[in-house]
């Protein structure tokens, strides 16, 4: 099985479940995801990061229900782990990076956490809430950190019911240019 398909199947078992509380499935997140990176004109890496940065979720069991969440699941690091076998730190590092993005966003930038949707802020609170001062400074000296924003920024944007985006096999090419 090639890094594509296996990452197909992922999708195909897991991903037509809704996203945690919001109003789309969690492969139209990610496809939304990957399609506002686009839209923002992100390097080829940074459009498959936005891609998968959620397949830790789809790798690793969690409740359906957000409200059943009592503890943060770290699916960051379990995607990018799983990821690391198949791609370089271009990809693999902004999706690595994409939650302390969120909680950097919420320390550095005013008006971003009230922005932010009902199961975001809930998950914030489980992932450590804003970032401290000296973690916004560790944050900034992270090699990928620009990139995790934008990962962040689009993953905040892709919640819209009934987008009409790439379909998922249209990135096959993309998935076989940037494998190991």
């Amino acid at each position: 099985m090639s890094t594509a398909d296996d990452i197909f199947a992922i999708f195909q078992r897991r991903g037509a479940s809704a996203y945690f509380g919001e109003c789309v499935s969690v492969t139209a997140h990610c496809l939304q995801t990957a399609w506002f990176a686009r839209r923002e004109a992100a390097p080829q890496p940074l459009v498959l990061a936005a891609l998968l940065h959620d397949i830790g979720h789809l790798i690793e069991d969690c409740p359906d229900d957000i409200a059943e969440w009592t503890e943060d699941g770290r699916h960051e690091a379990v995607g990018a782990a799983w990821l690391a076998r198949r791609f370089g730190p271009e990809v693999t590092e902004p999706v690595r990076l994409h939650v302390p993005a969120k909680r950097y966003l919420c320390a550095a930038e005013p008006g971003y956490l009230a922005a932010l949707s009902g199961a975001s802020v809930h998950t914030l609170k489980l992932q450590g809430g804003p970032m401290s001062a000296a973690e916004v400074a560790a944050f900034e000296r992270e090699p990928y950190f620009r990139e995790a924003i934008l990962v962040r920024r689009c993953d905040d944007r892709g919640k819209v019911a009934d987008l009409e985006t790439t379909a998922l096999p249209e990135y096959r090419p993309l998935i076989e240019a940037l494998q190991r």
